[in-house]
């Protein structure tokens, strides 16, 4: 029977935590009090300070009962029980010692010479007679300062001393403590420190949510598996681009799996001092494997999984490389203990050592890549559930609108439509709020005092007219989604956005159409304007890339024939010299001018072909500013093409097709996929 009473969550401890400081700062303030009484009785105990001329009256008075000679430097008087009662004494007294004014002596004044001092007081009493003359009685006094300064800084140097020494001796802290150093810094999740985020609140990552879900049933049931052989993975690598999820799954598999979870980033082995992250390395898994069977996640590896033979010197002792050695032993060397299972992210795994990906300590590098068009759809599912929304806002129509967007970003998208409610005093999120907390995203801010000549605003709506005509007409093109002429962000004045098909594989005529499009906004400048402007360039920056890879990455040049000079596995195999000949260089740049040429020419054609539709959708450009691909089918038709847009097929629900999404590439080499922008940003930094 399980324990249903809940328990209060509480924060991740530490396997060694820091001692509370409260007896410490009860001691301190203990402290300053007595140093502040001690002062405060000092100064209402002393004399207070005249002159010698005033001391003369006094004695000539007869109301100085003793002369004491104090270290041969001052004089203090005592004063007699007649004088006390006098009024003039008796208010400076009260005023300046308060309940003190009867004991010892009230009065002080410094002198020069101690012997002159004492000529005149004879020659001051020299009517007097002897027996009653008053006598200079010296006394040597130590003060509370005196000690201070003589003994203050040896005092002062051993309670440092002290101080430190028990702060040292202490773990954790800022930077690391010297006595424990070498300790491990992973924060421990177990009992009731377990985290809360499920499997179920992750989206968007079946394929991963699979291999990491195995993994945390062979924790739960690991019979189930051992009865046919089978052993538990030693460690799993979650790979993909920043804000896809990895540290959010592994978040999820610490929520799942009924066991202890150690978490830790790669940089915590890192310190200044030799030695100490192979220290933190072996006592991690000391910790572990005490607590085994347990999981232990590494986040961003490769602050210490660095290739071993790049960025070294020869000779030198690199203290990344003495980590790195002990983490491979620990994770699978000659004394290694089952139970231990090692989780790891990275966002460069063409930066990790070879040893280190190899089976046996990362059986299983699970990819994580940027959401495809459904699964951002249950991405927004997720995130739309806390915010209270109006009846118009779509998931899947979100999906559609933000291509390339990985999870971190649709939550950003998300946060940010709920914002701009709130600040236009709405009791609900509309969809026009997620559009244009989507451009927010995508474009920057919309600067709205950054004041625009009708000159270059005209130039900016027949730029953008041009990339939305080319595409639109060009068969292997991804149709524009949306289309804005509003300024954003530092430099952009405009941007297209696409919805491109899920696929792997590309040919020669989707590239060059790719170009086409790509290159559609400065064709339509010189057309209509007969010049060009600096707002293509991001167009061109992007289609020069693409043009180098035709060439010299993907063998599709007929010159070059089937040569690619891309080192996929970045070994850098060919030292510091080009893998090809001067002559080579110069066919490549021929090459490339000359695919760029034709483009351009096929683009210029298109465009005078298809000037009335250009006219039309700059015009309505200019009025509306911002144009959806409803609006372009219903100015100049639809595709001449036949059959459903992507963006169309996406919100009817039927874009899952095998030509569409489910094409897997059979090649090793580089997909392509990932070197096409899914989004177009016109603008530059400088003029346009």
């Amino acid at each position: 029977m399980s324990d249903t009473t809940p328990t209060k969550r509480r924060k991740p401890t530490l396997p060694n935590p820091t001692p509370r400081p409260g007896v410490q700062l009860w001691v301190m303030a203990g402290l300053l009090v007595l140093i502040v009484g001690m002062f405060w009785f000092s100064n209402q105990n002393a004399a207070i300070k005249i002159n010698q001329q005033k001391f003369e009256q006094m004695l000539a008075a007869g109301d100085v009962r003793d002369v004491f000679l104090v270290n041969k430097q001052s004089v203090e008087i005592g004063l007699t029980p007649a004088a006390l009662q006098k009024s003039e004494y008796q208010k400076d007294l009260m005023v300046h010692r308060g309940p003190f004014a009867d004991r010892g002596a009230q009065y002080t004044f410094p002198i020069v010479d101690a012997k002159y001092f004492q000529e005149q007081l004879e020659k001051l009493q020299a009517q007097v007679p002897r027996e009653q003359r008053l006598q200079l009685e010296p006394v040597d006094r130590v003060g509370l300062f005196d000690i201070i300064s003589s003994y203050g800084l040896i005092i002062l140097s051993i309670v440092l001393f002290v101080f430190l020494m028990r702060r040292m001796s202490s773990a954790g802290g800022p930077g690391g403590q010297i006595f424990n150093i070498g300790k491990s810094r992973a924060a421990l999740f177990e009992g009731g420190d377990k985290v809360k985020i499920t499997f179920k609140d992750v989206a968007g990552l079946e394929e991963a949510k699979e291999e990491v879900q195995e993994i945390v049933e062979f924790l739960k049931n690991p019979s189930k598996f051992t009865i046919l052989g089978g052993k538990i993975p030693k460690g799993a690598l979650l790979v993909g681009p920043p804000g896809t999820g990895k540290t959010l799954l592994a978040k999820a598999v610490a929520g799942e799996a009924d066991v202890p979870f150690f978490s830790l980033s790669g940089s915590d082995f890192v310190e200044m001092f030799v030695g100490v992250g192979a220290a933190r390395v072996r006592d991690l898994f000391k910790q572990a494997k005490a607590k085994a069977p347990c999981i232990i996640f590494i986040d961003e590896i490769d602050a210490v999984g660095r290739s071993r033979s790049k960025g070294s010197m020869p000779g030198g002792n690199d203290e990344r490389e003495n980590t790195l050695n002990s983490l491979l032993v620990e994770m699978d060397g000659f004394g290694t203990d089952s139970g231990v299972i090692i989780l790891a992210a990275t966002n460069r795994p063409d930066t990790l050592d070879s040893a280190l990906l190899r089976p046996g300590r990362f059986d299983r590098q699970i990819s994580i890549d940027k959401p495809d068009i459904n699964g951002r759809t249950e991405i927004f599912a997720v995130h739309l559930k806390p915010l209270t929304l109006g009846p118009d806002v779509d998931a899947r129509k979100l999906s559609a609108q933000t291509p390339g967007f990985a999870g971190a970003e649709i939550a950003n998208v998300c946060n940010e439509a709920a914002l701009i409610a709130a600040r236009r005093d709405k009791k609900f999120i509309t969809n026009q709020d997620f559009t244009d907390a989507i451009d927010r995203v995508i474009g920057g801010l919309e600067k709205k005092n950054k004041i625009i000549s009708p000159g270059e605003k005209r130039i900016v709506a027949y730029h953008e007219a041009g990339h939305a005509i080319t595409g639109w007409f060009l068969e292997h093109c991804d149709p524009l989604v949306k289309v804005s002429i509003v300024p954003r962000g530092v430099a952009a004045l405009g941007y297209a956005q696409y919805l491109p098909k899920e696929q792997f594989l590309y040919n020669t005529e989707q590239l060059i159409d790719e170009m086409c499009m790509a290159l559609g906004g400065r064709a339509a400048e010189e057309l209509v304007f007969g010049k060009i402007s600096t707002g293509a360039l991001s167009d061109l920056e992007r289609i020069t890339k693409m043009a180098y890879s035709i060439v010299t990455m993907y063998g599709m040049n007929s010159k070059l024939g089937n040569v690619s000079f891309y080192d996929s596995k970045g070994q850098n195999e060919y030292g510091f010299s080009k893998p090809y000949s001067e002559a080579t260089a110069q066919l490549i740049d021929e090459e490339v001018r000359t695919i760029i040429e034709q483009a351009y020419i096929r683009t210029k054609e298109l465009l005078t072909e298809r000037r009335h539709e250009l006219e039309v959708i700059a015009k309505e450009l200019l009025e509306k500013e911002v144009l959806l691909q409803d609006d372009l089918e219903r100015l100049v038709g639809k595709r001449p093409f036949g059959g459903q847009t992507n963006y169309q097929a996406h919100m009817a629900g039927t874009d899952r097709s095998e030509t569409a999404s489910e094409v897997k590439s059979e090649h090793s080499g580089l997909p392509l996929g990932g070197d096409l922008p899914e989004m177009h940003l016109p603008g530059q930094p400088e003029t346009v």
